[in-house]
């Protein structure tokens, strides 16, 4: 497992370093091939956050756990990396079943074929007329109604489709079409 480390409001020693190296690494037994670790310590208002990112064959694993202490904030997050792996396995193998994990840990998925159905099952459709509005605006509508995001057609670039969304730091993102 490669990592790469970033310092927020601190300096890291290698004792903290090589503690983590030692908890996350751990994980490696999941994956088969070589992943890679990214992981973020920092300081936000006297509480210690390790912030932990685990990249392997296209999947993502990202996890954030604050506590009054730093080795504390990694045993968290390694526990709560390690949890996610174990959940998206186990639902890969439910899905898949027979052989499911012979080959690599996870799968590449490819749109050409009919297994691609099989994997995610969609629980529920809502179809709605997306309203031109402008940026303003949408974000006063996903705040009335308390949503994570907004779709809509934005009249500021021409009645595209676009989508606000809150981030996780504070403020707001917005995504919008890019014709080719």
């Amino acid at each position: 497992m490669n990592f790469f480390f970033t310092e927020k409001k601190l300096q890291a020693t290698d004792d903290l370093r090589a503690y983590a190296e030692k908890k996350i690494g751990k994980l490696e037994r999941y994956f088969r091939g070589d992943s890679d670790a990214y992981v973020t310590f920092s300081i936000e208002r006297g509480r210690h956050k390790a912030e932990v990112t685990v990249k392997n064959n296209g999947m993502f694993f990202r996890v954030s756990e604050t506590t009054s202490d730093m080795y504390a904030s990694i045993d968290s997050a390694a526990a709560a990396i390690e949890r996610q792996i174990r959940k998206h396995k186990t639902r890969l193998e439910k899905r898949l079943k027979d052989n499911a994990f012979d080959k690599e840990a996870f799968p590449s998925f490819d749109d050409s074929g009919s297994d691609s159905d099989d994997v995610f099952d969609i629980v529920r459709t809502k179809r709605f007329s997306l309203k031109p509005m402008t940026v303003d605006e949408a974000i006063l509508q996903m705040e009335m109604l308390n949503h994570q995001f907004f779709a809509f057609r934005n009249l500021d670039s021409g009645g595209e489709f676009s989508v606000v969304y809150k981030r996780n730091n504070g403020g707001y993102g917005l995504i919008e079409n890019v014709d080719d």
